[in-house]
């Protein structure tokens, strides 16, 4: 049975759900948020948004690697378009960010609101849109890769 179509549906799925939702959030929500609410909701807003949002890339980023990995071995590592090669770097920093994100800068959020400690949210909010906004502009570029790479040849 040929798992290339499911493969690739489940890889580009995935790549939607994290890339698409994080511009959602730093081109849409945080600027809203900014303009409409006061600190303390703003860090309880983005603790919940973040709550959520964070279940579903913890299961994008498992899936594209997955997915991404397997049609790298069936294809070849050495005989891969050269927009591949490209992807998989760009998408192994993209998971890296991710994982210090959600374990690093989140995880103070999380206690900082916790223990309503608005400076230390703050610090820790405005360390997280850095990252989001890296992993977007990266995730942005991975897309390029996927769909141009092939006229880098």
């Amino acid at each position: 049975m040929n798992m290339q179509p499911l493969l690739l549906f489940l890889h580009i799925s995935s790549s939607t759900i994290w890339i698409g939702g994080m511009f959602f959030a730093y081109v849409c929500l945080r600027p809203t948020a900014v303009e409409v609410l006061d600190p303390p909701q703003r860090l309880r807003l983005w603790r919940g948004v973040f709550s959520r949002f964070f279940v579903w890339v913890w299961w994008a980023v498992t899936l594209i690697a997955t997915s991404g990995l397997i049609m790298f071995w069936q294809h070849g590592f050495g005989t891969a378009p050269p927009g591949w090669h490209l992807m998989l770097v760009s998408g192994v920093v993209m998971i890296a960010i991710y994982i210090y994100v959600a374990t690093g800068p989140y995880m103070a959020l999380q206690l900082a609101v916790d223990g309503e400690d608005w400076k230390a949210g703050g610090a820790a909010l405005n360390r997280i849109r850095q990252m989001v906004g890296t992993n977007l502009i990266l995730g942005l570029l991975t897309i390029g890769f996927a769909t141009l790479g092939r006229y880098l040849a």
